[in-house]
């Protein structure tokens, strides 16, 4: 020890050449793996059809000391670099930015992840490690803090979609935080529930169709069909990119938040029996299979295992030739006969609408469902409405849905909220109405129109705009600013027709 303290400086350098010499051993024989496992120094069929190969993944840290010396190797002995690009991909930290390192405790296993352990047996862990007690003590109490429950079960799909992510190629690191991928744990139940209403919903002499007569199906099932193909279309450029990130936020949005909390809450009234839903429920039983059958194919090389496991489940197409394996199935491609612009806008205020009515029901009153009132204030959106009527008031949980006009009187005893300014939504209450309650929300909404109407004025009148700016974005921001001054005028109204029943 004594021999050491005197002589720690010469120490470190000689740790510092080894660590280098360690690095130009895993780059020789990285460098070589391209060529051997292609049969070099023979000049073999295979080495020369895939070399150089494609890509390859490494992290920023190695690449000067490997994956330099791959590049230069390979130009060597076979006269070409070893690969055409080289994707970087983030370090993984904790939750806190730290690096993960030995001596802070806060290394995660990831099949500690996957299978999930107990906080004693993450602190088991560190004891048979080689940390001093001082090191350890820090490490226990780190570990108490992060996972005072231990790490929960998440499984390989949660943690390989969760890692998959957090890739951006903005950022050189990764925070890792487990209650994330055990969120996307939770979210592989939502895939396994919208697996088994399909199979109940399908039945079991159900046959998929050869193809899907768009044209005669109800305009939700146009609308889901329309924004899958959007997305597909998403995540196939975000994978040619190499924007894994925007990838997995294309394929999640879709299936949460457009297929299970939209398009499967839609269509369940369609299944209740009613003769004059026949035509909409074989339409929905087909939708439904083609979303599932693309959105699996589309989710699987992020999530291979629970794909596999319930695409194997869905009824087989009798004139297709299904393959065995959804990993050997064709990769889904954006079908250019679901786009439809029209109905996606149409939809886009109808869900403007639902969530409007949702945020007026009191909380003492979840789970009542109230009389709803529609007020339009021209034909155009009176017509949407009406054509979507009957999924506004599913999505919503109203009892009815009355369509008003400017000329009808306003229910009583309703709660308000404006879409737009073609577009009010009113929710019928029970007992009294908290008229303060009523103003302080039309308060925060006249705050926010008349935060944007100042913003886009003063863009407006800002020197050099109406040089500078296109005639047509000139017109589109004029467009705006009048109708952020006619929503103002509605909320106004609004408070007015709120003073008088005082």
């Amino acid at each position: 020890m004594q021999y050491w303290r005197q002589n720690r400086g010469t120490q470190r350098r000689n740790i510092s050449w080894i660590k280098i010499l360690m690095c130009w051993t895993h780059g020789f024989s990285a460098g070589l793996f391209p060529l051997t496992v292609l049969g070099w120094p023979d000049n073999t069929a295979d080495l020369s059809t895939f070399y150089p190969t494609s890509v390859l993944e490494t992290g920023l840290d190695i690449l000067f000391f490997w994956v330099a010396r791959m590049v230069m190797m390979g130009m060597l002995l076979h006269g070409d670099v070893p690969f055409r690009k080289i994707y970087l991909h983030p370090i993984i930290r904790d939750a806190h930015g730290r690096k993960m390192s030995k001596s802070l405790g806060n290394v995660i296993d990831p099949i500690d992840v996957i299978n999930g352990i107990t906080l004693e047996g993450l602190q088991k862990k560190l004891e048979q490690g080689n940390l001093d007690q001082g090191e350890l003590e820090k490490a226990k109490e780190g570990q108490k803090k992060d996972f005072p429950d231990g790490i929960p079960e998440c499984g390989t799909d949660a943690l390989r979609f969760a890692l998959i992510s957090y890739t951006s190629q903005q950022s050189d690191k990764i925070n890792l935080d487990i209650k994330r991928v055990h969120g996307y744990r939770q979210w592989c139940n939502k895939l396994w529930n919208a697996i088994r209403f399909a199979m109940i919903k399908l039945g079991d002499q159900y046959t998929p169709p050869a193809t899907l007569a768009v044209h005669t199906m109800p305009p939700i099932c146009k609308w889901i069909l329309s924004v899958l193909s959007k997305a597909v279309g998403k995540t196939v450029s975000s994978l040619e990119a190499y924007k894994f990130s925007d990838a997995t936020s294309s394929i999640y949005f879709w299936w949460q938040y457009q297929l299970c909390d939209v398009f499967i809450e839609a269509i369940k009234p369609y299944f209740n029996g009613s003769e004059e839903f026949e035509s909409a429920r074989g339409a929905s039983r087909d939708t439904l299979w083609a979303c599932l059958d693309t959105g699996l194919r589309l989710l699987h090389p992020f999530m291979p295992y629970i794909t596999e496991e319930l695409w194997q489940r869905l009824p087989q197409p009798k004139e297709a030739c299904r393959k065995d394996s959804i990993m050997i199935s064709e990769y889904p491609s954006a079908v250019q006969e679901w786009a439809n612009d029209k109905v996606e806008n149409e939809m886009e205020i109808v869900l403007d609408a639902v969530s409007k009515l949702r945020s007026l029901r009191p909380p003492t009153d979840i789970q009542l469902r109230s009389p709803s009132f529609v007020l339009c204030r021209n034909l155009e959106i009176a017509a949407t409405v009406w054509c979507y009527q009957a999924q506004i008031a599913t999505l919503a949980s109203v009892s009815s849905l009355k369509i008003l006009t400017e000329d009808d009187p306003t229910p009583p005893d309703c709660a308000t909220n404006i879409v737009n300014k073609d577009l009010a939504v009113y929710l019928q209450l029970r007992g009294a109405l908290d008229t303060e309650a009523e103003h302080e929300k039309l308060r925060k909404k006249r705050e926010e129109v008349q935060k944007q109407y100042d913003t886009l004025s003063q863009k407006m009148s800002a020197s050099g705009y109406r040089e500078k700016a296109p005639q047509s974005k000139q017109d589109d921001d004029m467009k705006k600013l009048a109708t952020l001054l006619e929503e103002l005028e509605i909320i106004s109204e609004a408070e007015s027709k709120l003073d008088a029943k005082n």
